[in-house]
């Protein structure tokens, strides 16, 4: 089977609890994981809850990336989505790992657009 794209689902745990309730830093994080993976950035959205929190999205060209976080538990929900073969979904979601100083990590990948054949799909 071929797969159309990766999604990594992150549970992230003993995160700092400061970056996770920094609403510039986390955007910061966040682009810059899915520049390390190779990946073009399309758009940008991140909100700052009351009284914490943080939530937000990068949109690339082969998908998304996404973060929910909760400071007041240093638990973080990451996010990667990517399609194709040349971006990997692995080195952002090391990358935000580290820089959130997560102590502990644990992640689910699914392989997404199963087919038997490979797909050309444009853009890609």
């Amino acid at each position: 089977m071929h797969a159309l794209g990766r999604h990594i689902i992150a549970e992230l745990y003993g995160c700092d609890k400061e970056v996770l309730n920094n609403r510039e830093l986390i955007e910061k994080i966040m682009v810059e994981s899915a520049l390390k993976a190779g990946a073009e950035v399309r758009e940008v959205a991140f909100h700052k809850f009351s009284p914490q929190g943080v939530s937000g999205v990068v949109v690339i060209s082969e998908s998304h990336l996404t973060i929910h976080t909760w400071p007041e538990l240093g638990y973080a929900a990451v996010d990667v989505f990517t399609c194709g073969e040349r971006v990997d979904p692995w080195q952002a979601c090391n990358y935000i790992t580290e820089m959130l100083k997560a102590s502990h990590m644990t992640t689910t990948e699914i392989k997404r657009g199963l087919f038997e054949q490979p797909v050309k799909v444009a853009n890609l």
